[in-house]
């Protein structure tokens, strides 16, 4: 790896990063934790190298390749000769977020792998300068969100398999990378700073930094503190959220669920119980795969992730949903057809949940709520009989209606709480949902 005296650069673009022993969010940073609740669904988009290997043949790799199959840097070193996204159209990209109803990107902007994409003069081991390509695909990204009033966030691995500083190594990324056994911690986290610097100064004001890989080293020093003022400083409106799994640190805005709703860990990845008074967001795959994958047919339908994405709006956290776009560029047919069902679906039904927060009644197998205002939506995602009793509510109804036709709904109370009246021919096929005015 050829460094451009990154320590350097990074104690010229740093400011202030003194140690604080609170966090106290901005104004700005309150406003945009208030703009990400409203916006309920995003576009999470996994994009590197790695695509050029379409998985290697195994369901779920993808940007893990370089570790399932333990390939050492210097051959790994020679897949960014071969990316060549031509047919990358950021333009198309956006409009797609846009007729999808989502409302913000989060993309890899450095993987595991190591491999930014982006320009960095930190290192040049980036699409600029490694690709036939040549070209920042996350400034044409964001000049382009900017144009059509999408928000842009930066995932980054804080995990690197690839510098030879990140020592010692972690659960991923060991003995067969060829790096030496040796290597300065503290100057991979000055590198890490230093890339991220970059990503804070060169592409105007962000959504924020999505972190992950913090997991694969939990006891080392991360040096946290000084990473998040960082960040803070550069742009105080900012969101930090981090994959870790755990409860949120200091400093972070947000926190995420990995392929789980809040409280829920059918995966094995979220470590935590505790569900914070934080902005939440839940992310998820339409495959098993994060990147591109050509033999991972295994897409989940579009009223699967429909009902997903109101379910944890009823746990009051927004659904970022992935695409893995090809190494041409261009996203995966499957993949825009499954967002348009779901775009035209929110054009219908966008108003039970865009702007909205968890509602009274935690989700259950039947569905969820949420609400605005003097408005509890009620979502009935799964029933089979024609009565559904829900808790009893604080306030007292004033009306409750079927959101497609605007039909009453018969109910009466119980000693439960209210039982509610749900014809079949009233039932929709994906979610029923009822409006309570409160």
């Amino acid at each position: 790896m050829k460094n451009l005296n990154y320590l350097v650069m990074f104690l010229l673009l740093s400011i202030n990063t003194s140690a604080q022993n609170g966090y106290t969010p901005t104004d700005e940073n309150l406003k945009n934790r208030e703009w990400f609740q409203d916006a309920k669904f995003g576009l999470f988009v996994h994009w590197g190298v790695y695509s050029v290997m379409a998985g290697g043949g195994d369901q779920g790799i993808a940007e893990w390749i370089m570790n399932q199959k333990q390939i050492p840097i210097e051959q790994y070193e020679k897949l960014p000769s071969f990316f060549y996204p031509t047919k990358f159209d950021p333009a198309e990209w956006v409009s797609m977020v846009k007729k999808a109803g989502m409302q913000y990107i989060t993309i890899t902007s450095k993987h595991h792998d190591g491999f930014a994409m982006y320009n960095s003069k930190v290192s040049n081991y980036n699409i600029v300068a490694q690709t036939p390509y040549g070209k920042d695909v996350l400034k044409q990204l964001k000049a382009e969100c900017d144009k059509q009033g999408i928000k842009l966030f930066f995932y980054y691995s804080q995990l690197d398999w690839h510098h030879p500083d990140y020592f010692p190594r972690g659960r991923t990324g060991k003995d067969y990378t060829g790096r030496p056994q040796s290597g300065d911690w503290n100057q991979y986290i000055d590198y890490m700073n230093a890339q991220l610097t970059e990503l804070l100064t060169n592409y105007g004001e962000i959504g924020g930094i999505w972190f992950d890989g913090m997991w694969d080293k939990p006891d080392a020093d991360w040096r946290l503190e000084e990473t998040y003022n960082l960040i803070h400083d550069l742009q105080p409106g900012a969101m930090i959220g981090s994959n870790h799994h755990i409860a949120p640190f200091p400093g972070e805005d947000f926190q995420m669920f990995e392929r789980d709703l809040p409280g829920e860990n059918t995966m094995g990845f979220n470590k935590t119980e505790t569900i914070s008074e934080l902005p939440l967001e839940m992310c998820e795959t339409m495959n098993g795969s994060w990147g591109f994958n050509l033999i991972d047919n295994n897409y989940k339908t579009s009223k699967q992730l429909i009902q997903t994405m109101v379910k944890a709006a009823g746990h009051g956290a927004n659904f970022l949903l992935n695409t893995g776009p090809m190494p041409n560029g261009k996203i995966q047919p499957e993949n825009v057809d499954t967002l348009m069902v779901m775009g035209n679906w929110l054009k219908q039904y966008g108003e039970a949940l865009y702007g909205t927060r968890k509602g009274p009644i935690r989700p259950s197998e039947w569905g969820a709520t949420t609400k605005k205002g003097n408005t509890i939506y009620v979502h009935i995602l799964e029933l089979a009989e024609e009565m559904l009793e829900i808790p009893a509510l604080e306030q007292k109804i004033k009306s409750i209606t079927f959101f497609d036709d605007g039909s009453k709904v018969k109910y009466k109370k119980s000693e439960e709480g209210v039982v509610l009246q749900i014809p079949s021919d009233k039932k929709n096929k994906i979610d029923t949902i009822l409006k309570i005015e409160i």
